[in-house]
């Protein structure tokens, strides 16, 4: 880290001098970090101003999906909730994250059954009596983003589906326990990975969690299946995604080889996924979207 005097200003932009905003966090980054430990860059550790518009961002994200709660039902097809994503995120005057991000052609990820994540809406699907379905709403307002995700029963879902469903999120929840400084994101991991493990089922391995705010996908990279007391230290002012994949069998996946995109667990059981958006505050944590 470049050296900084402690009346200069703070690398952060926060506009306070260095002794006053982020000198004691460095000095226990810096002693972090000669115990062999793996430690955030500057670039993904946020200032307040950058998490007040990371919230509003987060805010007018949840509220998109909420919207998309009070009229998701059987009959309807991923079109439509492709729609009435686009529409009310632009009425409320921010931008769908997704919509041609690196190729991909609509405002959300709608993920039914099998289909792990990256579900493009069409409006040849139509939700069925007994689908479980996970849409993933993203947002970009005023430069910052925000991120998540929840799973809809629709119908008479089975008890298999409906407790995969309810033990993914009851493991986003007991993740978010482990959210403090000087914590590590392998503790959020081994929580969820255990809890998946007590329940018959597996975690994905490839596609994790990330860091968020600034860009769509940031570091760190958030693995669920790493352990207790190892991968990145988790400082105030990072702000990332929680959102385990868990499947009902084998945590194999394939990714559909004609879009590019949608991915399927390798043994077609069912997956489900809840993902909500985290800020490390000095005591603890901050959801700014859920």
């Amino acid at each position: 880290m470049e050296k900084i005097g402690r009346n200069d200003p703070c690398w952060c932009g926060s506009g306070k001098k260095y002794k006053k905003c982020h000198c004691d966090i460095d000095e226990i980054i810096a002693e972090h970090k000669l115990n062999g430990e793996i430690v955030p860059s500057r670039k993904i550790i946020k200032n307040k101003a950058q998490i007040d518009g990371i919230r509003e961002s987060g805010r007018i994200n949840s509220a998109v999906l909420d919207y998309v709660s009070s009229k998701i039902c059987e009959g309807c097809t991923t079109e439509d909730i492709d729609r009435w994503v686009y529409e009310e995120t632009k009425r409320l005057g921010a931008i769908p994250a997704p919509l041609n991000y690196e190729g991909f052609p609509k405002s959300v990820c709608t993920s039914i059954n099998e289909v792990v994540c990256h579900g493009i809406p069409s409006e040849k699907v139509v939700l069925k009596d007994g689908d479980i379905i996970n849409v993933d709403v993203s947002t970009i307002y005023k430069g910052y983003f925000g991120d998540a995700s929840r799973m809809f029963c629709i119908g008479n879902v089975s008890e298999e589906k409906r407790k995969l469903v309810e033990v993914t999120k009851q493991a986003v929840y007991l993740g978010l326990e482990q959210v403090k400084p000087w914590a590590h994101l392998g503790d959020i991991a081994q929580v969820i990975n255990d809890l998946a493990k007590e329940n018959g089922y597996s975690v994905v391995r490839e596609i994790g969690g990330h860091g968020i705010g600034l860009e769509f996908h940031e570091d760190p990279w958030v693995s669920y299946v790493t352990e207790k007391g190892t991968d990145m230290l988790l400082v105030p002012g990072m702000c990332f995604t929680i959102e385990p994949m868990i499947n009902m069998g084998t945590h194999r996946i394939n990714t559909d080889k004609e879009d590019g995109w949608t991915i399927y667990t390798a043994d077609g059981k069912p997956s489900a996924q809840w993902e909500i958006q985290v800020v490390v505050t000095d005591t603890g944590y901050e959801v700014v979207s859920k």
